[in-house]
């Protein structure tokens, strides 16, 4: 049984408050958004993405055996993976959570099989909002590529890609002539392929998520330019959205806040294991050379993703609060990468970023309604995942709000599994 027409909240304009946004109008309801910043501004994670759109993204961060690397995260400030000791001991709790997370493979598979339902279909579902929002030009089917060294190299990660078989996966092995026919401009130091036919991407993620928002806005939604701080809760039900500039009256609420949605969280009943990865990356605007398709090196653990704007290359992980100012060499790492993987390449015109991913110590989101108020429901925390599961997120969200049956189990990222 469906509940009938609320006035909802979304409290985030990124990806997932803007996916919400949509699916909550389509349902009926009357939507506020509020963002203190511009939809798919440089303030927000969604603008940063690396665009992937990969039903291939079901491995959890965490890993068996990490624990033995974590010295090595303090002690090199700019590897791939790198902690902040000045942050380390407020850092702990998450990090002894994160560990425990993948310790094993069977924990891994577990994660892997709640993964697979936020991202499968996720360039179809993201095909279908864009052609609404007026860019379907955004998204982009030409498939993805993973590229190694050898053969031997992938075969190395064959228990990982043996989880991704499980979970529905398919690629295509490419030789070294193969791969050479489809990246001709890929240095020759990488002689195998595993090419992901079902993947895509997002040529700009801005203005991608700026449009959605857009579309909603026209569709009825308002958008509030403010921090929202709390929540006003009366005998167990909303009355409304605390922000810096006053309440919103409303019935329910979403939690959409990525990195910053710890506070909010709390204030509706749950105190959850948030942290945030601060990703990189480095736009070069007039590459001259690089992939056709997006692409990850796995000696870089970065993605290549040609956009709109040039060649974006993306990822790193910084460990270190949502305070501490940018180590701006990691985003030079990504360039000279780049630049290693495509000799070709011309890195005279770079534009450096960071940003802050919502990260759980599963890789799971925190989707659901709140501890100490039903109609609060979370819907953060996507890490690694926020754009390629943004579309089913903002659905399962509104049938939670709705009542109807759910577009997939809400199950596993439920704030229960923190208590």
């Amino acid at each position: 049984m469906t509940s009938p027409p609320t006035h909802t909240a979304v409290l985030g304009a990124g990806i997932i408050g803007a996916c919400s946004a949509l699916e909550l109008l389509r349902d009926g309801h009357r939507v506020t958004i509020v963002e203190p910043g511009p939809p798919g501004g440089e303030q927000a994670a969604s603008y940063g993405n690396g665009g992937w759109l990969c039903p291939c993204s079901v491995l959890p961060v965490s890993e068996p055996g990490l624990w033995r690397k974590v010295p090595g995260y303090l002690a090199d400030p700019l590897g791939p993976l790198a902690i902040r000791w000045r942050y380390f001991p407020k850092l702990l709790p998450w990090l002894t959570k994160f560990l425990r997370a993948g310790s094993s493979m069977g924990r891994v598979r577990k994660l892997a099989r709640s993964l697979r339902p936020l991202v499968e279909g996720s360039p179809e579902r993201h095909l279908k909002l864009a052609t609404e929002a007026g860019v379907a030009h955004l998204i982009v089917r030409t498939g993805l590529i993973y590229v190694y060294p050898s053969r031997g190299d992938f075969l190395k990660e064959a228990p990982f890609w043996a989880i991704r078989h499980e979970n529905g996966v398919r690629w295509l092995e490419l030789d070294a002539q193969e791969l050479r026919q489809r990246e001709p401009q890929l240095d020759r130091h990488y002689q195998f392929g595993a090419f992901i036919e079902d993947g895509g991407h997002c040529t700009d993620p801005g203005a991608y998520v700026a449009a959605l928002v857009r579309h909603a806005v026209s569709l009825g939604a308002m958008l509030v330019q403010a921090d929202a701080v709390g929540f006003d809760i009366a005998n167990g039900r909303l009355r409304g959205v605390r922000t810096a500039t006053g309440t919103i009256a409303c019935d329910r609420a979403v939690i959409a806040a990525g990195a910053r949605s710890k506070a909010l969280a709390l204030a509706a009943g749950d105190d959850v294991p948030l942290e945030t990865e601060r990703g990189y990356h480095a736009m070069i605007a007039t590459p001259e050379a690089g992939p056709r398709h997006p692409l990850m090196p796995s000696d870089g653990k970065m993605v290549n993703t040609p956009m709109a704007g040039g060649l974006r290359s993306a990822g790193q992980v910084e460990l270190g609060g949502l305070e501490a100012l940018p180590n701006w060499k990691r985003a030079e790492i990504l360039r000279e990468q780049a630049r290693r993987a495509y000799p070709g390449l011309s890195v005279t015109d770079v534009k450096v970023w960071m940003g802050h991913r919502p990260s759980m110590p599963d890789s799971l989101p925190n989707i659901g309604p709140a501890s100490g108020c039903a109609d609060v429901l979370h819907a953060y925390g996507h890490g690694h995942i926020g754009l390629a599961s943004g579309a089913t997120t903002g659905r399962l969200v509104a049938d939670l709000i709705t009542g109807k049956p759910p577009v997939i189990d809400p199950g596993p990222y439920s704030v229960r599994r923190w208590r």
